[in-house]
């Protein structure tokens, strides 16, 4: 049965907060705070899993990244695992960009550009008040980030605004298994072994319990294709990796 609820999200609201700028704020908050042992717990957590994802999700855009004269742009970038994923599938060069508001994932994200060489920039700017003039990039993609904006519409929207026609966006996200058996044990997983585990390693439990709590609020992915088509975008799609528990989705600037 479809949660009507998650259909409806405006936007990410951990428990407590009320309205976009103090759930915005507590978002920015508690990634500066897990930022140390942000990479070991994704690592640790996904069972390496999420390495495969990015790599997957770069070479689903070949085609824009092995243009030298493409601009790409990563939201929400955290430690630059997506941008980086995007370098390296980049042979002609294409400009990578990546952005976030914590400046402390920043900061581990240019440490590790820098020890490999990675022509990548990175930026510190909010997802929903980007700092680029309309029509910039080619690509927009965002990797288990556009589930903490307290306004998905609005992101959608401003994602929009800065692509250049014909220009291409790309969400991956966590989505929930819909199978009883696997979606059960992921379920009982995410409920109640990674918060604990994420507690255990990072010292924030509020940060791993907010986690499954954001996934389990997050429209489905049926209800993010609507949002997309709502915001303008055309060829709106979505596929799902591994059983479902992430979702690809992308959609195109007319």
């Amino acid at each position: 049965m479809k949660d009507s609820s998650r259909s409806g999200a405006a936007g990410t609201r951990p428990e407590g907060v009320n309205g976009e700028k103090e759930a915005a704020a507590h978002v920015r908050e508690m990634f500066g705070q897990i930022a140390p042992r942000y990479d070991l717990l994704n690592h640790i957590l996904s069972l390496d899993v999420d390495k495969v994802w990015r790599r997957r999700v770069a070479r689903q855009f070949t085609a824009i990244l092995h243009n030298p004269a493409a601009r790409v742009l990563d939201l929400c970038c955290g430690t630059g695992d997506l941008a980086l994923a995007f370098r390296r599938e980049s042979p002609a060069g294409a400009e990578i960009t990546g952005s976030d508001f914590s400046p402390e994932m920043l900061l581990r994200a240019r440490a590790k550009a820098e020890a490999i060489g990675a022509g990548v920039t990175f930026v510190e700017a909010d997802a929903l008040a980007l700092p680029y003039d309309d029509g910039s990039f080619e690509l927009v993609s965002c990797s288990f980030g556009f589930r903490n904006l307290a306004n998905y519409e609005r992101g959608l929207q401003e994602i929009f605004r800065v692509l250049k026609p014909a220009g291409v966006a790309a969400i991956l996200e966590f989505s929930e298994p819909r199978g009883k058996i696997f979606g059960n044990l992921y379920r009982f997983y995410f409920q109640h072994v990674l918060p604990r585990l994420g507690a255990l390693i990072s010292g924030n439990g509020s940060a791993y319990t907010y986690l499954p709590n954001s996934v389990s609020k997050f429209p489905s992915p049926e209800a993010l294709k609507a949002l997309f088509e709502r915001a303008g975008y055309v060829d709106a799609q979505f596929v799902s990796w591994t059983g479902g528990i992430v979702t690809l989705h992308s959609a195109r600037k007319p």
